[in-house]
């Protein structure tokens, strides 16, 4: 039985524009709970989840071994201002963060880093969701 989500993390999703088949990456997935939560409702899709710490990949790669033999699933240690789209990798519909703080604001040199390499790994009509309205906010990206 998979664990309960949190109501945070559960209205963040049942906010996400998500559709099935869709290409999805998740920044800082710290245990994987929501990326478990997108990669069912986006049913055929796939999602990618990165965070920058060893053992939060590890911890969600742990808890997500079913998920991930379905290849639908997958978990990659990266800070998303080093994050590029791996080769051969097709780039993704959504983007989404919840309380990463490269993208929440505090950190402008990051920030800005993390969005041109999330520019390149976003399809051309791609959206980039954080936590940072009720209960998220869309951050536009230049050129788009």
């Amino acid at each position: 039985m998979a664990p309960r989500i949190s109501h945070r993390i559960a209205s963040f999703i049942d906010a996400l524009p998500l559709a099935p088949g869709q290409r999805v990456l998740e920044i800082g997935c710290g245990p994987g709970v929501a990326a478990r939560e997108v990669s069912r409702r986006i049913g055929s899709g796939f999602v990618l989840a990165i965070d920058r710490s060893a053992k939060a990949i590890d911890s969600a790669v742990a808890g997500s071994r079913a998920e991930i033999a379905t290849g639908r699933l997958r978990f990659l240690r990266v800070a998303i201002e080093d994050f590029a789209l791996p080769p051969g990798e097709e780039p993704f519909d959504i983007a989404f963060a919840m309380r990463v703080g490269a993208l929440d604001g505090r950190h402008p040199e990051i920030e800005q880093r993390a969005l041109e390499r999330l520019r390149i790994a976003l399809k051309p009509a791609g959206r980039l969701f954080i936590d940072a309205g009720h209960p998220l906010r869309e951050i536009r990206l230049q050129g788009r």
